[in-house]
């Protein structure tokens, strides 16, 4: 699998997932169906900019640690263009985004995968 060779990934694309699917059955009872599609979107952007850093770490080969800081960094950049622009689109085009739960939603999911580093790849 090209987007997640890594357990450590594919580990936080999950927790991100679940807790997409949390926030947005919370968000749904709390602000309803357009709280809940907030949340969702929110999730979804941050879960796409995480595929991005994969697609990037995933397609690299690197031996040699200046080459190794070179991909982290280029999958870094695409990590935040991804959010930058799919941010943009969701708050371009949606007119009614409950602006806290979807930036709530991003926040939580995007905090998660910065938890990928504690995740052993035994």
């Amino acid at each position: 699998m090209i987007l997640a060779r890594s357990k450590a990934i594919r580990t936080v694309l999950r927790w991100q997932v679940i807790a997409t699917g949390v926030m947005t059955m919370v968000l749904g009872l709390l602000a309803g169906t357009h709280g809940a599609v907030s949340a969702l979107f929110g999730g979804l952007v941050s879960i796409c900019a995480g595929l991005a850093f994969s697609v990037v770490v995933s397609l690299s080969k690197s031996d040699s640690l200046a080459g190794t800081l070179a991909t982290a960094l280029r999958a870094e950049a695409a990590k935040i263009m991804v959010a930058v622009l799919l941010l943009w689109l969701v708050f371009a085009t949606y007119k009614q985004v409950v602006a806290v739960g979807f930036i709530g939603s991003f926040a939580v999911s995007i905090l998660l995968f910065g938890m990928a580093f504690f995740v052993r790849e035994e």
